[in-house]
């Protein structure tokens, strides 16, 4: 069961007025050596998550319901991790000078509210914080990054065989289908029987074919979302390209424009401008993007090691739900 702090209308630093029964204010969700890690204060650094959640699920309660324990769980392991990497700092013996410490803070002042401390008190006490307190988070984070930075950021060496080795062992990753990029002129029907449209689509053909640029074609008529681009589409993977539009651009070659495709709710021009058949990505594009993967790898296993290794070093306690 999880522990609760409680306070009996007594005495919590100062004398409070009597009360009949004990006042829960909040919950322990776990101690690192010493130090409590308060169910306010996970929920306080899941707030922003938690809100985006919301958003997107607020009409799904129970995927929100699911979503957000896992967002609060994952809150928690890294309140965890912050407390055992300042308890690191403390044990093996770092020291962050107090002027460093000021420094760090007029820095915040200067770069987030524009060097108007008025301002900066302001806004920290609208959101229930004492310059002292914005003065020990801001220590907190510098120290927080710090470390990581010492024990996990640090170079990694990449060597090209890995890469190669990756690159080979991985071939579906940088596996391509049949792309076509295209220039596209949509023309909206009121009806599927609607015939302005397609008389509308017909006339633009003919003048295409006399010589008008399909581009200039597009900026006047197309009412497509690529309208403004001239009718560009991009580039695009042939299996994601409706059927009517698929089978045309497979009998198009490249500088080719299709007749008008009808569909139930549109009219299309196509031209066709490029086409790639499937292919396997060569090595060379893709080389440094394997880098950064396999280095991402390599770090994060650092940072497991690195948090593992703390752990064993500290008492850690977590209070069930």
């Amino acid at each position: 069961m999880k522990l609760f702090l409680l306070i009996s209308g007594l005495v919590v630093g100062a004398v409070l007025s009597t009360a009949a029964e004990p006042v829960v204010i909040d919950g322990i969700e776990s101690v690192v050596s010493s130090r409590v890690v308060t169910h306010s204060e996970v929920v306080d650094y899941s707030r922003p998550a938690l809100e985006a959640l919301h958003n997107q699920y607020g009409d799904q309660p129970d995927v929100f319901e699911d979503k957000s324990k896992a967002t609060m769980a994952d809150s928690l392991e890294q309140l965890v991790e912050r407390e055992l990497i300042l308890r690191s700092f403390d044990t093996e013996g770092y020291k962050l000078p107090d002027s460093v410490v000021d420094e760090l803070v007029q820095d915040r002042i200067r770069e987030r509210f524009y060097n108007d401390r008025v301002t900066f008190i302001k806004t920290i006490q609208a959101q229930g914080q004492t310059v002292e307190q914005f003065r020990k988070q801001v220590r907190e984070q510098y120290i927080e990054a710090a470390l990581r930075n010492q024990n996990v950021q640090r170079e990694v060496l990449i060597s090209p065989y890995q890469i190669e080795q990756y690159y080979l062992a991985n071939q579906d990753e940088f596996r391509l289908e049949d792309q076509v990029r295209l220039r596209m002129i949509v023309l909206a029907k009121s009806a599927p029987d609607d015939t302005n449209a397609v008389k509308l689509a017909h006339e633009i053909l003919t003048k295409i074919k006399d010589g008008t640029p399909f581009a200039e074609m597009a900026l006047i008529y197309s009412q497509g979302s690529q309208q403004s681009q001239a009718g560009d589409a991009g580039w695009q993977r042939r299996s994601i390209l409706r059927q009517e539009l698929a089978d045309a651009v497979d009998k198009l070659a490249p500088g080719q424009v299709s007749d008008v495709i009808e569909t139930p709710d549109n009219c299309y021009l196509l031209l066709v401008e490029e086409k790639q058949a499937a292919h396997v990505r060569p090595l060379t594009e893709v080389a440094a993007d394997i880098e950064k993967t396999l280095r991402l790898k390599k770090q994060a296993k650092l940072q497991k090691d690195w948090i593992d290794g703390l752990k064993k070093k500290t008492f850690i306690h977590y209070f069930p739900n």
